[in-house]
């Protein structure tokens, strides 16, 4: 079986690399090769990211490099192509989510790298994107005074692999604000990455040579000293324990912007909970949870579920768990591990002592570990234990949620809420003030648009520093 060459390093040639790591997926279905590479190769590298950036795309319209990130996405979005074909052979199998969560994923996310929605994204950080590519007027300003946002000379990332096409975004950021980029990806995912760099060097060779996607293992010291003295912004994602780790390595001086562990979760109003309302709500729900089999960090971990509607919250656990089986039947979850595995059972377990013990829990789950719902009549927050494990939890009304939350709020990301528009935005407020980023419905909770501000931040304008022009 050939090996799929899961990165891409401008220039590096066959003899640069003295021993290759091969590692095979999915019980050897899939094989991926990456280099092992030494010091001097990726001193070369980051250099050479650093002459194509001058000659290729400090100078280029940014309008220009958002058509060349349309073509790649195009030929990713497109089931037809070679690429597509190859993503949606190998990905099961490398992240373990299963062939239709794979599709759906790619579909969605490849829209997110387009032109229309890159220009959205452009539009609503920088109002007039020009500014990227020359001094422009100031916005409000005096008519003489201008400005200008400069990417970094060099980007390095460092990316978490439970979530498809997340490191990709990233990418794609970094190059809308010109910076050459070189992303270090995970063992949970080397290979969409570095299938999106692949695919825009063939559309766009020139801007290919300005991005540059491989694999490392963690802890290899010497590569990620190299990375991070050479950048001027550093972006990680991923747990507390990796990002204090990058944090600790980065120079002084150098921008640091995280993406750590975050939190996410439903509020149901009263009137969600209506007879002929619940079931729809629970199936929205449902679907919210099991994309990125609740791996990703606008995945809900539980549900708040106010009382007084027609259907008791009690009862709205039965309803979700019925939609969890549908959702299941039409998207099936993906491998877990022994351990994955071992820590439902063990929340299982200890749901079923704690209601023999007389707590109010309820537990209804599949035969196998597929989804898990708890019904705990105990507001406190807390958080599950992912691949499809949701609990629901009675509260009186939705601004008691507040301060359920409040002990978490440097780990708040996304609320679905779904309540009238007027409780909705009262809540949003609330929600706002404890630390929450994002207040969506529940049908777009799981897919936030481009330019949302990830993690409460815009992610464009905190890659860039700014200039001004005055006079």
């Amino acid at each position: 079986m050939t090996a799929i060459d899961a990165y891409h390093l401008p220039g590096l040639r066959e003899g640069d690399v003295a021993r290759w790591n091969i590692r095979e997926y999915g019980g050897g279905e899939v094989r991926l090769r990456v280099p092992v590479l030494e010091p001097p190769v990726l001193e070369a590298v980051v250099e050479r990211l650093r002459v194509a950036r001058a000659n290729y795309l400090e100078a280029r319209p940014v309008g220009d490099v958002v058509r060349a990130i349309d073509l790649a996405a195009r030929r990713l979005a497109d089931r037809g192509d070679p690429r597509r074909e190859l993503a949606e052979r190998a990905l099961p199998a490398v992240t373990g989510y299963s062939p239709p969560m794979v599709r759906l994923v790619l579909d969605r996310m490849a829209a997110d790298w387009t032109e229309p929605a890159l220009a959205s994204l452009l539009r609503s950080e920088f109002g007039d994107p020009a500014v990227l590519d020359t001094f422009r007027p100031r916005p409000g300003g005096n008519g003489r005074d201008r400005v200008r946002a400069f990417g970094p000379a060099l980007a390095f990332h460092v990316f978490a692999g439970n979530v498809p096409g997340v490191a990709v975004t990233s990418l794609v950021r970094s190059l809308l604000v010109k910076a050459a980029t070189l992303g270090k990806t995970a063992s949970g995912d080397p290979l969409l990455p570095a299938l999106f760099a692949r695919t825009l060097a063939e559309v766009d060779p020139e801007l290919g040579e300005c991005i540059a996607v491989t694999y490392w293992p963690g802890g290899s010291a010497e590569l990620e000293e190299i990375a991070l003295r050479a950048a001027e912004t550093v972006v990680v994602y991923g747990g507390e324990e990796a990002v204090a780790g990058v944090r600790a390595r980065t120079p002084a001086g150098t921008r640091l912007v995280v993406h750590g562990p975050r939190i996410s979760l439903v509020a149901l109003a009263r009137e969600s909970l209506a007879a002929d309302r619940a079931p729809r709500v629970a199936e929205e729900v449902a679907l919210a949870a099991a994309i990125f089999d609740q791996q990703g960090c606008v995945s809900p971990h539980l549900v708040y579920a106010e009382r007084g509607g027609d259907v008791p919250p009690e009862d709205f656990a039965g309803l979700l768990a019925k939609a969890m089986e549908g959702v299941e039947r039409e998207l099936p979850r993906g491998r877990i591990s022994a351990a994955e595995a071992a820590a439902i059972q063990q929340l299982r377990g200890a749901a079923e002592w704690r209601a023999l013990g007389g707590q109010d829990v309820r537990l209804l789950a599949s035969e196998g570990t597929e989804y898990t719902v708890l019904y705990e009549a105990d507001p406190a927050f807390a958080a599950s234990c992912l691949n499809r494990v949701v609990r629901v939890k009675p509260i009186d009304s939705l601004d008691a949620i507040v301060q359920e939350l409040a002990p978490y709020a440097a780990f708040l990301q996304t609320v679905g809420v779904d309540a009238p528009m007027a409780r909705r935005l009262d809540l949003a407020e609330r929600l706002g003030r404890v630390g929450v980023s994002r207040v969506t419905t529940l049908e777009r909770m799981p897919w936030p648009p481009p330019d949302w501000h990830h993690d409460g931040q815009e992610p464009l304008r905190e890659l860039v520093r700014w200039v001004d022009l005055e006079g």
